[in-house]
């Protein structure tokens, strides 16, 4: 085996060694949390939600990446291959777009009542089956043209200069113009939501240190309604800073590989792109673990199954 395809497929190996136990330990907390209160917070929706792309996006890429450069499975035939980068590149605008959409809800969250910004919050926690749905058709019609131009590699037969290889799979454009306008797209659908999560963290940043500042006394008097709006602060402000420093990344080679025509051949460009932004599926509930009480908590009662105390110290840690 050449060590360039050991390398890569150690690095696909790390991702899935974290990411997947990671989502699927966060989706595990919150189904025993809605087994247990049946029911779930709009934010908890969300974050719910996120752990499931990110489970996708690791799983369907990263592993499947892992077997086939040990050559313990083959799965990227022309089939194959339309299916695994369908459902990662549809995952993985999910996931940028559920980053957006708890950021922006968080913020909603710390308005004042009775306010115009509350009631909106209120439509979006009243509607957020449907802005979920909503997202799904929007970024599966998106990546649809990975199924029309995705290949295996044994049928590549176009010029470079319309085709990117993804090392098993190659996208094959039929023109310039064409690859242009996807490249664009794609751009497009990342940049909105960061930007608009970006405003949405600095907003809450602002509005969180303003209310620190005023609420200090309460708080040193025993008071934990700041400590836990810093706390949903922080994990919020780090998703969205680790978003856009991996995503930024990935955009950029994306913008690189658009402009520079020997890029677009470039296993190792794709691969790169692939690796900063499964990057995010990957590390993302390591920070949902470590800052959401909820999570840890719940795992926590259920671990150590104390049956006098479990419910008390399962409220206590909420």
């Amino acid at each position: 085996m050449p060590l360039s395809v050991f390398v890569r497929g150690m690095l696909y190996l790390s991702l899935t060694v974290v990411g997947v136990p990671g989502n699927a330990t966060v989706i595990l907390a919150f189904l025993l949390l809605l087994y247990h209160e049946n029911r779930l917070l709009p934010s908890d929706a969300i974050v719910l939600h996120l752990a499931c792309v990110n489970l996708l996006v690791v799983g369907v890429r990263c592993l499947l990446e892992t077997l086939a450069s040990f050559r313990l499975a083959s799965v990227f035939g022309d089939v194959g291959c339309k299916v695994v980068i369908f459902v990662y590149r549809t995952s993985r605008s999910l996931s940028i777009w559920l980053t957006f959409v708890l950021s922006a809800y968080q913020c909603l969250s710390i308005v004042p009542p009775g306010s115009r910004w509350a009631s909106v919050r209120t439509v979006v926690s009243q509607y957020l089956g449907f802005i979920f749905l909503f997202l799904w058709l929007l970024n599966t019609c998106m990546s649809s043209a990975a199924i029309l131009f995705s290949f295996g590699t044994k049928n590549e037969s176009s010029p470079a200069d319309h085709g990117i290889n993804v090392q098993f799979c190659y996208v094959r454009f039929p023109s310039k113009l064409i690859i242009e306008m996807n490249g664009a797209a794609q751009v497009g659908r990342d940049v909105v939501p960061m930007a608009l999560m970006t405003l949405a963290s600095l907003i809450l940043l602002v509005f969180l240190y303003k209310h620190s500042r005023q609420v200090k006394g309460l708080r040193s008097s025993g008071g934990s309604g700041g400590g836990a709006e810093q706390r949903a602060a922080k994990a919020v402000v780090a998703l969205v800073t680790l978003y856009v420093v991996l995503y930024g990344v990935d955009n950029g080679l994306w913008v690189y590989t658009l402009t520079v025509r020997k890029a677009m051949a470039s296993s190792l460009i794709s691969d790169l792109r692939i690796f900063f932004s499964s990057l995010y599926a990957a590390l993302s509930p390591v920070i949902i673990i470590a800052s959401n009480r909820k999570v840890n908590g719940r795992l926590r009662c259920d671990v150590q199954r104390k049956p006098v105390q479990e419910k008390d110290t399962c409220l206590s840690t909420m």
